[in-house]
C-alpha cells in the first residue's frame, strides 16, 4: 500500500504539533522526494552512512531526528552537504525531520520513550513554570545505588555510561536526552538524586560533585533512539505502510 507524500507529512506535523515549537532548524519536510511513500526508513542522524543504508533498504522516505539546514550554520551547497543534498535528490527520497518536537512530546518524545525503557515514572517537566522545558522529571518504585542505576543504563542503551557518582541512593531522577547537560542546575533546583542526559561538559562534574548528586552521561545519539522509532511506527501503523529503522552507531 501506498499513501501521498502529502498526506503523511500532515500528519506528522499534526501528530508533533510542529507548527507551534520554536527550534534552530525546520521542523518537517527538510527535502521533497517522490509523491507516493510505501517504506520510510528512521534513524537517529541524516549523516551519508544512513543515506546509503536507506538508499539499500529502497526507502521513499528517510525519517531522523537530526536533519539540516540548522541556525548559524554555513548555507552554501558544498562539500559533504552537497553530497548528502545530492544522494537525496537523485534517488527521489524525502527527508522528513523533527527535532524539538521529537523531543519534547508526551507519547513518542525522545524523554519519554527513554523513562519507559528505563524505569523510571514520570511526575512532569523539570522546570514546570517553563513552558519550552525539555527534560522531565521522575522516580523509581525502588531506591537503587548509583552504580546500580548506571549499570540498568548500560544494559538498556548498549553502551557503558559516564557516571559522576554521588554520595545517596537514586531515587529522584531529572533526565534530558542528546546535548542537555545545561539542565544540571534545574535538575538540583528540582531536588533530583540524579541527573541524565546525553552529552558531558568540563563543569558537569564540578555541579554534580559541588551539589551532592549524581550524574551520568549515557550518549547523544544513545540516548535519542527511540523517539524517531516510534515515531516511524506510529506512522506506519496509521497508513499501513512500511517502516525500518537502522541504527548507524555513533560512541558520542
Amino acid at each position: 500500500m501506498a499513501i501521498a507524500l502529502s498526506t503523511l507529512v500532515e500528519e506528522a506535523q499534526r501528530y508533533l504539533n510542529a507548527e507551534r515549537i520554536s527550534d534552530y532548524c525546520p521542523n518537517g519536510l527538510q527535502v521533497e522526494g517522490r509523491p507516493q511513500v510505501r517504506r520510510i526508513v528512521s534513524g537517529v542522524t541524516a549523516s551519508q552512512a544512513l543515506l546509503d543504508a536507506a538508499l539499500e533498504a529502497e526507502a521513499d522516505v528517510l525519517l531522523v531526528h537530526h536533519g539540516y539546514f540548522w541556525k548559524g550554520e554555513n548555507p552554501c551547497v558544498t562539500g559533504m552537504k552537497q553530497r548528502r543534498l545530492k544522494t537525496l535528490l537523485l534517488n527521489d527520497i524525502s527527508l522528513l525531520a523533527y527535532h524539538l518536537p521529537l523531543d519534547v512530546h508526551p507519547e513518542v518524545g525522545n524523554n519519554v520513550q527513554l523513562a519507559h525503557r528505563l524505569g523510571i515514572t514520570i511526575e512532569g517537566p523539570l522546570e514546570p513554570e517553563n513552558p519550552r522545558t525539555v527534560g522531565l522529571v521522575g522516580s523509581l518504585s525502588e531506591p537503587v545505588s548509583p552504580r546500580d542505576f548506571a549499570l540498568r543504563v548500560q544494559e538498556v542503551l548498549g553502551r557503558e555510561p559516564l557516571l559522576v557518582e554521588g554520595p545517596q541512593m537514586i531515587r529522584r531522577i531529572g533526565w534530558c536526552t542528546g546535548g542537555g547537560q545545561g539542565y544540571i542546575d534545574q535538575a538540583i533546583v528540582a531536588g533530583v538524586d540524579l541527573y541524565l542526559t546525553g552529552e558531558a561538559s568540563e563543569q558537569t562534574f564540578h555541579s554534580a560533585r559541588e551539589n551532592g548528586i549524581s550524574f551520568i552521561a549515557a550518549g547523544h545519539h544513545a540516548t535519542e533512539r527511540y523517539g524517531v522509532q516510534a515515531l516511524g511506527d506510529y506512522l506506519a501503523r496509521r497508513f499501513a505502510i512500511e517502516h525500518l529503522f537502522i541504527d548507524c552507531a555513533n560512541p558520542i
